[in-house]
């Protein structure tokens, strides 16, 4: 399973600096990160490799409300997808 995640940032190179510090964090949440993507300098794309779905759910609508104040994350958007 893999997780799209889309980000709207206040300014990528803060939310990228803010991203790469919580790697650790998605890390021990189920969360691998396989691509992260940049729009322009207000939006963000990541594919996620699920490895915890019940992990990553808990960690996305709740530890991570952590990161995205840090990161001057706006809006957020997350999809699970699977394989076809």
């Amino acid at each position: 399973m893999q997780l799209i995640a889309h980000y709207a940032v206040a300014d990528y190179a803060a939310f990228r600096i803010a991203f790469d510090a919580d790697a650790e964090d998605r890390g021990n949440n189920g969360l691998s990160l396989l691509q992260l993507w940049r729009e322009d300098n207000g939006n963000a794309w990541a594919l996620y490799q699920v490895n915890d779905a019940k992990a990553a759910r808990a960690y996305l609508s709740g530890a991570a409300a952590t990161f995205n104040a840090q990161a001057g994350v706006r809006a957020t958007d997350f999809h699970f997808v699977e394989t076809a």
